[in-house]
């Protein structure tokens, strides 16, 4: 298992610096993996990947986030609300927290798709990535909102998704991408649609956030490593607790018991 509990980037592999998360793994999170951060409402998924982010920047390691949700002093403020100081990174170059609008990448896509006469060669960088910032971590948030700027055309988000996920590995971008899921899809409670299961399918792993629901009526918060292509990881749903000035605190060794329901 993991020893180290400070984040970083070597020998291929990244750590996130949340330790409870990286002693669940055998070595950590290949590096160039695309890992769906998967969630109900108010679960805590903005919050790991922050935290994740934050971690990163702090051993020197460039951090691109990029939200298609909420504007970008929202972000920082909710950053702020667990201790978490992004302005010395910014003003380094270590981090770049940008807003996207999820309609525009959309009509982007439709135009490279009417130009290119093999939809599966049309370049994403142009309406994606910004080319001022070469991020060692890119964290998106939120999928479900480019999904839904793709109403009606389910095909063409599946085209870009393929790119996307083509174009991190290709640079060896490793990132955290959030989907909002109010009943986890892995777990058969979900809508199941074609784009849920075709990003699930081009995803190196999956981390799933859960909303517990336990028969007393109380709530908690739970998680687990859901998927990490071709590696070992610990098996088992796990508390997962969020506290106002210190953040995400994972702990590996308290199995969520009882009779409870996950969300």
């Amino acid at each position: 298992m993991v020893k180290q509990t400070t984040a970083g980037i070597s020998n291929g592999y990244l750590l996130t610096g949340i330790p409870g998360l990286d002693k669940m793994m055998d070595h950590g999170i290949p590096v160039g993996s695309a890992i769906l951060i998967e969630g109900g409402p108010g679960s805590g998924k903005t919050l790991l990947c922050l935290q994740t982010g934050v971690n990163l920047c702090q051993v020197g390691k460039k951090v691109l986030y990029m939200s298609f949700e909420e504007r970008e002093d929202r972000l920082r403020d909710h950053m702020h609300q667990f201790g978490f100081d992004p302005t010395e990174f910014e003003k380094n170059g270590l981090l770049l927290i940008k807003r996207f609008n999820a309609l525009d990448i959309a009509r982007s896509v439709e135009a490279l798709l009417s130009e290119a006469k093999k939809e599966l060669l049309i370049d994403v960088q142009p309406v994606l990535i910004p080319t001022e910032f070469t991020p060692d971590f890119v964290l998106i948030d939120s999928l479900t909102s480019i999904s839904s700027a793709f109403s009606g055309e389910k095909y063409r988000f599946r085209i870009y998704m393929e790119q996307l996920f083509r174009y991190l590995e290709s640079h060896n971008i490793t990132s955290f991408l959030i989907r909002e899921s109010a009943n986890p899809t892995h777990i058969g409670k979900g809508s199941g649609s074609d784009n849920e299961e075709a990003v699930s399918f081009l995803s190196d792993g999956i981390i799933a956030i859960y909303n517990v629901l336990y028969e007393n009526g109380t709530r908690g918060r739970a998680m687990e490593i859901f998927k990490l292509r071709g590696e070992n990881f610990d098996r088992k749903v796990v508390e997962y607790l969020i506290e106002g000035g210190k953040g995400v605190t994972i702990n590996p060794d308290t199995v969520i018991t009882g009779k409870y329901q996950l969300t």
